[in-house]
């Protein structure tokens, strides 16, 4: 028995001063109860339901560290994996298992882990096996779907391919998935024509899912590449996610406006459309993804081929440095991770200063080294615009990051500091005040919504009949304590965490417990 706790429900309802019940994994009725049940008293502290984090990229880090640390001590219950197109399901002899693990670096923290499978129920297999802290659901993703099709070539999939990939998409929808993703900033994906969006489009809507959005660009071209997710969901009739809505570059700022109009717009007219956002005001990728996109063709071993030939490298450095050139300068570009370690945690300045380099040859030579491997942290954005996005109605937290253990193999360099206090770094109170939120509606943004966005509609709640994911924290003290200099530290103010009803974190400290399951579609939602 949990007592004296303000209950957050979930739902955005004004907290309660009351007890929860828990048996069996299960929150129970109160009547069911008596004076024998051990008490926990929970004084002081807010309880709600564990967070619901269905943007991350998780998907291999939870097989190498499957206490999931980073995750669920700020109060992660479930990750929904398998965003932005990245994925290791399915495989085939059309694109080798090294090539495509190649373009799915940005997952990739421990080389020891196995990707060798075919389909995504033998990936959810391994989650199973491995027996996280934390429950896990994924999306199936597009680039091994184009990848298992058309390869990893500067070209577009031709009908027969495209049919094919549907029939991969919902084979993968049978396997358990909870939705598709697309990352159309990413190689192969840049490639993709929209009657292969369409495709997929279709598929979401057949099957009921979430289709989740890394739109084709952030930058100069934000509002044709939001236009043409809008229309994939207008014409197919699919539900659409926009990941990590964001306006990338001080010259494009404007353009906010705009966007959260076409997407206004949109709901109005009735399409199920919805974004989400993590509270901060840099992002992290492949530092690849400074390069155009015709250097990125057969993905990892083709950007490094292009970048240590004369010709193409000339052709990428005059690209970069013309007008209107990059959307954020080399000092605000850190390497988060790298083979080379003297590297990490520096700017691109500060490597060309140090290395007599300008700095787009000291990210080239990077690239041309390392390729893939090689991850940035990037500014170039707006307070005001993260605000407006944050306080939208539209908008869900997630944390587009990973579940990390700093002890472990997934512990090395310097992640985003997303992945160690996104939840935290929202609900503490100033953060609320700036956005203008209360604390129940900014709970239901981190567990209810989110949860039904992606169809998974017996988490992120409070109620007799669920599943016990449970989170309590200090709504004074919550904080994130992670930086982008010093990002591997816990946060504040969480004090326990129950997943299935089992005791996880207790004092901020793990316990150990893995009780973690892998969710899918329940079987009365599928066709």
């Amino acid at each position: 028995m949990l007592t004296k706790a303000s209950v957050a429900d979930g739902l955005g309802n004004p907290l309660e001063l009351r007890d929860v019940a828990v048996a069996d994994g299960l929150v129970v009725p109160l009547e069911q109860t008596d004076d024998t049940w051990p008490r926990v008293d929970l004084s002081g502290l807010v309880l709600a339901p564990g967070f619901v984090d269905i943007h991350t990229h998780s998907d291999l880090t939870l097989l190498s560290s499957p206490l999931a640390h980073s995750a669920v001590r700020q109060g992660v219950t479930t990750q929904v994996v398998g965003n932005c197109g990245l994925g290791m399901s399915p495989q085939s002899a059309v694109t080798s298992h090294d090539d495509l693990r190649g373009v799915n670096s940005y997952l990739d923290h421990d080389p020891t882990v196995d990707t060798h499978w075919q389909r995504l129920a033998d990936e959810l297999q391994a989650w199973r096996a491995a027996r996280t802290s934390i429950n896990v659901a994924t999306l199936a993703a597009h680039i091994p779907l184009h990848a298992a099709t058309a390869g990893l070539a500067d070209q577009p999939a031709d009908a027969g391919q495209v049919e094919a990939m549907a029939g991969l998409a919902h084979q993968a929808i049978d396997d358990g998935a909870v939705g598709l993703s697309t990352g159309l900033v990413y190689s192969p994906l840049c490639f993709a024509l929209e009657d292969e969006l369409l495709a997929l489009g279709r598929v979401a809507a057949d099957r009921g899912v979430v289709f989740a959005w890394h739109i084709r660009d952030y930058i100069d071209d934000l509002l044709p590449s939001l236009e043409q997710a809008l229309r994939v969901a207008r014409l197919t009739g699919c539900r659409l996610q926009i990941s990590h809505l964001q306006v990338v570059g001080r010259r494009n700022w404007s353009a906010f406006g705009a966007a959260i109009a076409m997407i206004d717009e949109a709901r109005v007219a009735g399409l199920d459309v919805a974004f989400d956002m993590y509270p901060y005001l840099a992002g992290n990728s492949m530092l690849t993804q400074v390069l155009p996109s015709w250097v990125q063709s057969g993905g990892d071993v083709g950007v490094r081929r292009a970048l240590v030939r004369a010709d193409s490298r000339a052709r990428v450095r005059a690209e970069l440095l013309s007008e209107p050139g990059m959307a954020f300068g080399w000092d605000e570009v850190l390497i988060a991770s790298a083979p080379d370690p003297s590297v990490v945690g520096r700017t691109v300045d500060w490597i060309a200063t140090d290395r007599g380099r300008e700095p787009v040859d000291a990210a080239l030579d990077l690239i041309a080294e390392h390729g893939t491997e090689v991850l940035m942290t990037a500014f170039g954005r707006s307070p005001e615009v993260l605000r407006g996005t944050l306080a939208h109605p539209a908008c869900i937290v997630a944390s587009d990051g990973q579940a990390i253990d700093p002890d472990g193999p997934t512990g090395h360099q310097q992640p985003h500091p997303r992945s160690y206090g996104c939840f935290p770094h929202f609900l503490a109170a100033s953060f609320l005040d700036d956005l203008g939120l209360s604390l129940p509606e900014a709970i239901r943004r981190c567990t209810s919504a989110p949860a039904d966005r992606v169809g998974l509609v017996d988490r992120g709640r409070i109620a007799a009949g669920l599943p016990a994911d449970l989170v309590a924290f200090d709504p004074l003290l919550i904080a994130d304590r992670a930086s982008y200099t010093d990002p591997q530290v816990f946060p504040a103010g969480i004090e326990r965490v129950w997943v299935s009803g089992q005791e996880t974190v207790r004092g901020g400290e793990h316990l150990g417990t893995r009780a973690g399951a892998v969710l899918t579609r329940p079987a009365t939602d599928r066709p």
